[in-house]
């Protein structure tokens, strides 16, 4: 009681002084459509009618948590200047992957299509191989036929005018986090995605 006391004295004085501050809860994350090569994957393995559409319009509902992009310059140090004083240069701009937790569904539709995803990513080999055959092997595909330019995080605030949007180049699922079942109590079933990408862009 009296910690949320003192927050909500917290919160009350910050906004007296230094005006409406934005907060963390208002955001929606979108992936309103994939390449074709890996749409059309998806229909047989995740055996989504329209993964177009559930994308479009469930991924929003079921993000739990994210967060906004990090970025980072990569650095050279200058010593012979003749300034006595080390200077250094950016000479690369880094982006660091993006993590989404998303609840699964109860038909694992948006697992589906997450794991159908990587595995498109990984099945360039024989198509008429099957994955048990002791010779299966993986090749990945060529870039251009799995990354997509339509995963966008947009910050709202309590109006729910958009305040930022960003947009992510080239982004394709990198990492799916193990998902944990008990026998324990029930709980949402959650799963985590990492997404790299190649750069964003912000729009206001």
């Amino acid at each position: 009681m009296a910690e949320s006391l003192i927050k909500a004295y917290n919160m009350s004085t910050a906004n007296r002084l230094m005006g409406p501050l934005a907060q963390t809860n208002h955001f929606l994350v979108n992936i309103s459509s994939l390449t074709p090569e890996v749409e059309s994957y998806l229909q047989t393995y995740a055996r989504a009618e329209d993964v177009r559409r559930f994308l479009s319009e469930r991924t929003g509902i079921l993000c739990n948590d994210a967060s906004l992009p990090t970025t980072t310059f990569a650095t050279a140090e200058v010593r012979d200047n003749f300034m006595g004083i080390p200077q250094q240069f950016a000479h690369t701009r880094i982006y660091t992957d993006i993590d989404f937790t998303f609840y699964v569904d109860e038909n694992y539709t948006l697992l589906k299509i997450f794991e159908g995803w990587m595995e498109y990513i990984s099945s360039g080999s024989n198509p008429l191989m099957r994955q048990e055959t002791k010779s299966y092997y993986r090749r990945m595909r060529y870039p251009d036929s799995y990354k997509c330019n339509t995963l966008f995080v947009s910050k709202f605030e309590k109006n729910y005018e958009r305040a930022l949007r960003y947009q992510f180049i080239n982004a394709f699922p990198k990492s799916l986090s193990s998902v944990p079942v008990s026998y324990g109590p029930a709980d949402i079933l959650k799963v985590t995605v990492s997404f790299n990408y190649d750069r964003y862009i912000v729009n206001g």
